[in-house]
């Protein structure tokens, strides 16, 4: 009796700590719910700005601080150029990460626990000082991508010592761009010939690739380096140069055939200045995402993706393609079209928010990024399950 007692007495004292022992072992071995990026930073221009532009301009009053902008899924502006969601906000969806805070608006350390956004809505990959000195007239941020990289030094030294800064950067996701679209964007809008922009394409390149250099000299292990889009494509571009002549088109299309040509000569510079760095740092993953072929599924099947309306913008005139530069989005002239999911422009310079889905897809789940990206994190599936397997970015 005494032996039987005290082996149930036994047993009982020893059931928690068994219990204790399974659980620490389930644990242990449990797959994360955010296997792969602790922080993404994020640098660039409008296409990827979360709202540094607006908190740059202090009080001043600005259509991208006015609805329309925002109205599709935040329901109120953000100081994104945008309807609703950017790339970069798909891609911190699908890696299990909050938006990126923007820099300018971040009131303490605590903003940039899972990452910031440098990004700034006109910026350029060259500095201002560049352009003046080539006799332009500069009117636009002076944030451009060299400044940008500044910023990010100021909150890694915020997030770290010395000890664990390594940390952060290999277990950070860098996205580095979309850029130097402005620096041809300012160029073109100021009248200059296409051969004399042309010129700009080394500088410009030479930039991104010194931007790159510095992350991975800080410890980066994962960058993401986007082409620019097809601006042949673009309402104000449309609207700006149009033409008469049939060969100036693209029968496919509608878009412009020399200013897509002019966009895909960038890029084909970019990848070979990306090819170069791999060589010099074989241990980094340098992913090229490819904007402009993911986006220009929308223009040669626009049905088949969801589209029908993909030259027009949604928010602007009544002028053609829906796009007169001297009315902007959110101004008393201008109109909104009812479904902005129809339109691949928002407001004429642009994306919507389901065009921007689309290329986040393609470049999550590829063949717009090489390697696909989705395949940099083996849990992202968790995440991203509406982005890999939407039926309207399927194809």
């Amino acid at each position: 009796m005494a032996l039987t007692s005290s082996s149930s007495s036994s047993s009982k004292l020893h059931l928690p700590i068994r219990a204790i022992l399974v659980l620490l072992l389930l644990l242990l071995t449990a797959q994360p719910s955010i296997a792969c990026y602790t922080h993404l930073f994020s640098f660039g221009d409008s296409l990827t700005d979360t709202g540094n532009f607006a908190h740059s301009i202090g009080n001043a009053p600005d259509h991208v601080r006015r609805l329309p902008y925002g109205s599709t899924y935040f329901g109120h502006p953000t100081g994104r150029f945008c309807d609703g969601r950017l790339i970069v906000d798909f891609l911190a969806e699908a890696f299990g990460l909050p938006f990126g805070a923007p820099y300018l608006a971040a009131k303490s350390v605590k903003d940039f626990q899972h990452g910031a956004n440098f990004a700034v809505g006109g910026a350029t990959a060259l500095s201002v000082n560049f352009f003046r000195e080539k006799g332009m007239m500069a009117t636009w941020t002076e944030y451009s991508l060299g400044t940008q990289i500044q910023w990010f030094k100021r909150v890694l030294s915020l997030l770290s010592n010395e000890s664990d800064c390594s940390n952060i950067m290999s277990s950070s996701l860098f996205i580095v761009g979309e850029i130097g679209g402005n620096d041809y964007n300012h160029q073109f809008l100021q009248g200059r010939n296409l051969a004399t922009v042309r010129t700009f394409i080394p500088s410009v390149v030479d930039a991104i690739s010194s931007a790159i250099n510095e992350l991975i000299e800080l410890g980066a292990k994962t960058l993401v380096v986007p082409g620019n889009f097809p601006i042949g494509c673009v309402p104000v571009y449309l609207t700006i140069f149009q033409s008469q002549r049939e060969e100036d088109y693209d029968p496919k299309t509608g878009c412009i055939k020399w200013l897509n040509e002019f966009s895909e000569y960038h890029n084909q510079q970019l990848q070979d200045e990306l090819d170069r760095l791999r060589g010099l740092h074989p241990h980094v993953t340098i992913i090229y995402a490819d904007y402009f072929g993911a986006s220009m599924n929308i223009f040669r099947s626009p049905h088949q993706y969801g589209f029908t309306v993909p030259l027009n913008a949604c928010c602007g005139s009544d002028g053609p393609y829906n796009c007169t530069p001297s009315i902007s989005c959110g101004s008393p002239e201008s109109r909104v079209c009812a479904d902005p999911s129809a339109y691949a422009s928002w407001d004429g310079l642009h994306l919507t928010e389901a065009a921007y889905k689309l290329v986040a897809h393609g470049v999550l789940r590829g063949p717009y990024a090489v390697p696909a990206l989705a395949k940099t994190c083996p849990h992202i599936e968790l995440n991203a399950a509406p982005l890999l397997y939407s039926n309207q970015c399927s194809g």
